[in-house]
């Protein structure tokens, strides 16, 4: 009986081991399947469409596009062209040669758009990285103060620096703007003002650490660590910059907040005056120094004859009478720079939808600023969101957002939205910023190397076919469409952005909109040497890009929309 009873515990362990043996075996081999499945199901998805799909033709009313659906996680490009090819006369206006090409070039898209997303901030803030090895904070550092986002005390310009915020990066943002003092909030934003916060606070209540600098303070959670401006640098020749001669509002006293007369009066006098008042304009007239902002009252969007200000821009003669000589101080207008999130959930889903390179950034800049509310993204841009741009992180899909940016052109991303801005830019144009971008970030310029190199012919091939082909599709999938040019927006800047915010459904005064114009640059013009008289197109790319303009305003008269602006047509 024992020997029995020992017979069966020896068959029990061996069948409890090979148990355990074929469960592990059978998971191993489930991995390694999904494993295989997984990267057949990558490869497959890469290859996009085949060669052989083209656009259907723009015969029915500039109804072109490929109906492909796109990947959500990728902004590739649906088409492309062989490599600079010249097409048949026949074919020459006819979006047939608009084709997919390999999944080679598809691929090529996709990491061009992505790699120097990730790159182009150590980029373009190089500098900034230098500066807080090289400059220690200067000035006199005044204490920890409350700071309430609501009654800010300093009210001057704001600035955010999510990633690489130092105390000399603040200190030098407000002298640039002749603010005198500087304080330091959550450890990544920055706020200029001319004078003290009221309500003081525990020292040991700004404890947060700047982000771009070990051991510095910033401030804390609701707690301004503030510096004036006395010792450090302030650049030479950043006080005046002229605007012109403008006929004078009747009541100068209504018009204008402060003012000040004196003997021998100058425009740096008078700028720097208006300055520490923090008004961004400084307005001259025979001895009267007057303070403000544009307005109704004077918009600043006729100039008169500079010879009706007695044709001198310093001398306390100029001007008076009707007409008066207008600086801007490096004061930022702030009437504009407060955002929020929406408090409601938006029943309308709205895209800003633009081909790269085409404006996007800057019309997202204007739309906030008029508006007062953060646009979001279908990509996260880290370095947009250490900007100022919130809305990057924000899901693009909460509708918290008053629109989302977008470069997708695939026919199930764009019926997702119930309408859309269609941001159209000069294909020449666009090409060139977004290959900056792609070298430089989004505010520097692609070096002589970068222009030479192979990849610039590669680049134009590609993304040329793109521009046409974003526009074409969103043509015929997009709900509801306002078509905006980037030539004409820039141009004819108020009429323009009132269109986009009217049809945003939201209601702004005339004073916002003249704010946001006194502020139309932002942070995002592109800074450095650039190239004069530099022309990067060869007679080939232009030959293929000029049957793109030619393709696109046949499409978009074919809907009803104006057709491409003048400077479009072929060169």
């Amino acid at each position: 009986m024992a020997k029995a009873f020992f017979r069966l515990q020896k068959f029990l362990r061996r069948t409890q081991f090979l148990l355990f043996f074929l469960t592990a075996a059978y998971l191993m081999a489930g991995s390694l399947l999904l494993l295989q499945r997984s990267r057949l199901v990558i490869q497959q998805g890469s290859r996009g469409t085949p060669s052989s799909q083209a656009l259907p033709a723009l015969e029915e009313m500039g109804r072109a596009g490929v109906a492909e659906p796109r990947s959500l996680q990728s902004p590739r490009p649906l088409v492309a062209v062989d490599a600079l090819q010249e097409p048949a006369l026949e074919q020459r206006h006819s979006p047939r040669w608009l084709m997919s090409r390999n999944s080679e070039l598809r691929q090529l898209r996709r990491r061009w758009f992505h790699r120097f997303t990730s790159e182009q901030e150590p980029l373009q803030t190089a500098g900034s990285k230098a500066m807080k090895h090289t400059a220690e904070h200067k000035g006199t550092y005044m204490g920890c103060f409350a700071h309430d986002s609501r009654e800010r005390t300093l009210k001057g310009a704001v600035f955010y620096d999510l990633r690489k915020m130092t105390v000399a990066h603040c200190q030098e943002a407000c002298a640039e703007r002749a603010y005198s003092y500087a304080g330091l909030a959550h450890g990544a934003e920055c706020y200029c003002g001319n004078s003290l916060p009221a309500a003081a606070a525990r020292s040991e209540e700004c404890s947060s650490e700047c982000r771009g600098q070990r051991g510095s303070v910033c401030g804390g959670l609701g707690r301004l660590s503030v510096y004036s401006r006395n010792l450090f640098h302030i650049p030479a020749g950043r006080n005046v910059i002229y605007r012109g001669c403008f006929r004078a509002p009747e009541n100068l006293t209504d018009t204008f907040p402060a003012s000040l007369t004196q003997p021998n009066l100058t425009a740096e006098m008078c700028s720097e005056f208006c300055s520490k008042k923090e008004f961004p304009l400084a307005v001259i007239r025979g001895l009267e120094c007057h303070c403000g902002f544009p307005t109704r009252r004077f918009s600043l969007r006729e100039g008169a004859d500079g010879l009706r200000c007695s044709g001198s821009r310093n001398a306390s003669s100029a001007a008076g009478g009707d007409y008066c000589l207008v600086y801007q101080t490096p004061v930022q207008d702030t009437r504009c720079t407060d955002r929020k999130f929406l408090t409601t959930k938006s029943k309308v889903f709205v895209a800003l939808s633009s081909f790269p390179g085409a404006g996007n950034t800057w019309a997202r800049h204007l739309i906030e600023h008029a508006t007062g509310y953060y646009t979001g993204s279908y990509y996260f841009d880290g370095a947009l969101y250490n900007k100022g741009f919130k809305g990057e992180k924000d899901h693009w899909r909460s509708r918290r957002t008053i629109c989302v940016k977008t470069h997708e052109s695939g026919k199930t991303e764009i019926e997702m939205f119930d309408s859309a801005i269609l941001l159209i830019r000069n294909p020449y144009k666009s090409l060139v910023a977004e290959f900056n971008r792609k070298y430089a970030g989004h505010l520097g310029y692609a070096t002589d190397r970068n222009w030479k190199s192979k990849e610039w012919p590669d680049f134009v091939n590609s993304y040329a076919s793109w521009w046409a082909s974003h526009v074409l599709e969103w043509l015929k999938y997009g709900k509801r469409l306002l078509v905006v040019h980037y030539e004409e927006l820039k141009q004819s800047l108020i009429p323009k952005l009132k269109e986009m915010v009217e049809f945003l459904n939201v209601t702004v005064t005339e004073d916002r909109l003249l704010c946001v114009e006194n502020n139309r640059d932002g942070n995002f013009k592109r800074s450095g040497a650039k190239q004069k008289n530099f022309e990067p197109f060869t007679q080939e790319m232009k030959d293929l890009i000029n049957k793109y303009i030619l393709t696109v305003d046949e499409a978009l008269k074919g809907r009803n929309f104006s057709g491409l602006p003048r400077e479009y047509v072929p060169r």
